[in-house]
Order: C-alpha cells, then sequence, then structure tokens
C-alpha cells in the first residue's frame, strides 16, 4: 500500500507542476531539468502582468529607434506566434511589471548556466535542449536529442538596427535579464541547427528574441509528511516538522 501511495503521491505532484498559465490565458507545458523548473515553449504573453498590453505593430523605423518594452511576430505571421511564440525586445524583458506567469521570472545569465552545467558543458547542451527532427528545425540539427525535454525551437529574430526577420528555423535565441557594457546591450543564448554547442552572446537591447521562464525560488517546507507542509515551496528551507 505504502509504495502505491508514493507512486500516486508522485504522480499528483508531476501532474501539480505539469503546465503553467499566462495572464492571457495561454498554457505552457513545463519540465524539471535538475532543479529548475523550465517553461517547454516560447512566450507568447502580449501583456505584462499588471495587464497592460505590451506595445506591438512597430515598423521598422519605430523598432529601431525604440527604448520601450515591445513585441513582435516573426514576418508579421499569427501562425508564426502559435508555433515559435512572440520576439521581444530587452525593453520587454526588464520591465518591472513582469512578462512571464505568476512564480516565474525571466532567466538570468547564471541561471542559463546553472542549466548548461548540468547538460554537460555549452559545447553539447544545445544538442541536449533542442527539438529532434526537421519539422522546424532545419537539417542537419547537429547532435539534437532532446534528452533535458527543453525543446528548444528555431524561432529566428528580429534585427536591431532595421527591423528585419531573420534566422527562422535555423537559430533560438533566448533572452537572459543580464545586462552588461556597453549601454544597450544585454547578453542572451544562442543555439544553432549546424551544432550541438549554446552560446552566451552579449548585443543590443532592441533584438527581437525568444523568452523562456523559468519558476521563481518559493522558500518552505517541502516534505508532504511535514505538519507544515508547504505545496507551493520547491526550495527546502530545513523548517519541517513532523
Amino acid at each position: 500500500g505504502g509504495v502505491l501511495r508514493k507512486l500516486l503521491l508522485l504522480l499528483i505532484t508531476s501532474l501539480a507542476f505539469s503546465t503553467v498559465t499566462d495572464i492571457d490565458g495561454n498554457v505552457y507545458e513545463t519540465v524539471l531539468i535538475g532543479d529548475q523548473l523550465w517553461m517547454v515553449e516560447n512566450l507568447k504573453v502580449i501583456h505584462y502582468s499588471n495587464g497592460d498590453a505590451i506595445p506591438t505593430g512597430l515598423d521598422n523605423s519605430e523598432w529601431s529607434s525604440t527604448n520601450e518594452g515591445a513585441y513582435t511576430i516573426y514576418d508579421d505571421d499569427p501562425a508564426n506566434a502559435g508555433v515559435y511564440g512572440n520576439l521581444y525586445n530587452w525593453y520587454a524583458v526588464d520591465d518591472d511589471r513582469g512578462i512571464c506567469p505568476e512564480h516565474y521570472h525571466v532567466p538570468s545569465d547564471d541561471e542559463y548556466t546553472m542549466l548548461t552545467d548540468y547538460l554537460d558543458g555549452e559545447s553539447v547542451a544545445g544538442g541536449k535542449m533542442k527539438e529532434t527532427g526537421f519539422d522546424h528545425w532545419s537539417s542537419p540539427n547537429t547532435g539534437a536529442t532532446n534528452e533535458s525535454g527543453f525543446s528548444s525551437l528555431p524561432a529566428g529574430e528580429r534585427h536591431y538596427n532595421d527591423g528585419h526577420y531573420s534566422n527562422k528555423n535555423t537559430h533560438n535565441l533566448l533572452w537572459s535579464t543580464t545586462d552588461l557594457p556597453p549601454d544597450h546591450f544585454a547578453l542572451h543564448r544562442t543555439i544553432y541547427y549546424n551544432g550541438s554547442q549554446i552560446e552566451s552572446r552579449n548585443y543590443h537591447k532592441r533584438l527581437g528574441l525568444s523568452v523562456r521562464c523559468l519558476q521563481d525560488d518559493i522558500e518552505g517546507c517541502t516534505y508532504p509528511n511535514a505538519t507544515n507542509y508547504d505545496e507551493t515551496a520547491n526550495v527546502d528551507d530545513g523548517s519541517c516538522e513532523y
């Protein structure tokens, strides 16, 4: 009986963490990789967490000159948003109103490093994070196993200097919250169709790139048998009482 109860508890726990919903009602699958719970899809949200609309519809000159948060859809084709999510500039990523679902955040570069370290380093982690096959990735989709379950998709980018789109089916570029000198630059991660690596690159904040959200650390008692069990906690703080 005890084994069955434990299995049932595991099942309930895994189901509880299987999806997350954003403010617009988009539902995302999630996956636990190491100690990090990641969204398995690129963000599609069009409102900040307080309900304010994220600006969109910027033409090429507006896109390449704005210092405000904005999003776009690759080639302005809604079918692309459905599969690949939206492309956001870094000003939207950095906005205090937040773009991730409740209890989730845009990861820092260090948090991406925790992920790639868990996947045996940047030279191979990209392959372990990529969707397999050629439905979305261009051939040869080098090293793709998706053994992490991250299911990276090649959403491409919108350029910072003239607003044109490129690299759909060949690159997945993912924003981090980490900005470094010079001004107007921030770090993102890039996964490639023709390599198994994932690289950290410092580039212009006006780039339109994909966003993956990561669950916040919520400290509390994580043991279900404890009298003060906190089912929302994912980091045990040693406070459990029995």
